[in-house]
């Protein structure tokens, strides 16, 4: 199979660049912005020199798809994956159509509400780090004698800063409230667990465990709304059912391979990122397509 060339990214000269995460480019369309999904990836807070081929679309179609699922719970900032839409919108979109496709969602503009809300199903991560230091995870207190990986008894709701750069630091439930106001952590807090339980369901019959995942939110108005992405291989933690074994790390649907290369190498996590292997960059790609496909039924 011929290797397709990743995005690394799509300058659209006709729109002001609002910015350029370590993914996404974002576009100023007057009420609404453009999302682009690159093919970049990062690891360890550091964009790599080389990206993975169709990521971008796995990330904004995985979205839409929950969206688009979830809508009866809670409204999200969505407005169209159609670059018919976006170009009827924007007619100077027209000579883009083609890298546009696939990789771009247009969305409502909101205010972001400044708290990463984070709802955990098993622990893994920063959370089993918590864990094995203070037998807590955000100041929640947990049983005694939990294993790497293992399934908790419901799930847990985790908040964190937004950091504009570097990492997010973990805080407890009464500092999101002091944040955000009590009235809305509450329905943060509620949304959030929601969500994920209907999203968690829904992946356990199609043979993938959603360990862990996280929302972010904003205002429309009055009105709180999902946005940014959710529930994809780079803002959760997807694991392969048939092969789960708690005591020790999973399997998983996303940058893995990337960040187990990256731990053989004498790198000291700083940019800039290293080039990856062609074979690093296949399997990655195959993992973000495959997690796409199961969960969609569909084929990019």
């Amino acid at each position: 199979m011929e290797t397709m060339k990743p995005v690394l990214d799509l300058e659209i000269k006709e729109l002001p660049l609002l910015r350029k995460g370590k993914v996404r480019n974002v576009y100023d369309m007057g009420d609404k912005l453009l999302f682009v999904a690159t093919d970049r990836i990062s690891a360890f807070d550091v964009v790599m020199a080389n990206g993975i081929p169709e990521k971008g679309k796995v990330l904004n179609l995985i979205s839409a798809f929950w969206f688009d699922f979830m809508k009866d719970i809670i409204p999200n900032h969505m407005v169209s994956v159609d670059v018919g839409e976006m170009i009827d919108a924007e007619p100077a979109l027209a000579p883009y159509r083609e890298e546009l496709a696939g990789r771009s969602m247009l969305v409502k503009k909101a205010e972001p509400i400044p708290v990463e809300c984070i709802v955990r199903g098993y622990i893994s991560g920063s959370g089993w780090k918590d864990y094995q230091a203070t037998g807590k995870i955000s100041g929640i207190e947990l049983p005694e004698g939990l294993k790497l990986s293992d399934k908790l008894d419901d799930p847990i709701f985790t908040p964190s800063t937004k950091a504009e750069e570097g990492h997010d630091e973990n805080i407890t439930q009464d500092q999101a409230g002091d944040i955000v106001g009590q009235e809305v952590f509450d329905l943060l807090k509620r949304v959030s667990v929601e969500v994920y339980s209907k999203a968690r369901e829904y992946a356990g019959s199609k043979g993938i465990i959603i360990a862990d995942t996280k929302f972010e939110f904003g205002k429309v108005g009055d009105e709180i709304i999902l946005m940014d992405e959710i529930l994809t291989p780079d803002s959760s933690r997807f694991w392969p059912m048939d092969e789960y074994e708690p005591g020790r790390p999973q399997k998983s649907f996303d940058k893995q391979f990337v960040r187990d290369y990256l731990e053989t190498l004498e790198w000291d996590k700083t940019p800039p990122g290293p080039e990856l292997p062609e074979e690093i960059v296949n399997k990655t790609s195959e993992k973000y397509r495959q997690a796409y496909s199961i969960l969609t039924g569909k084929e990019l």
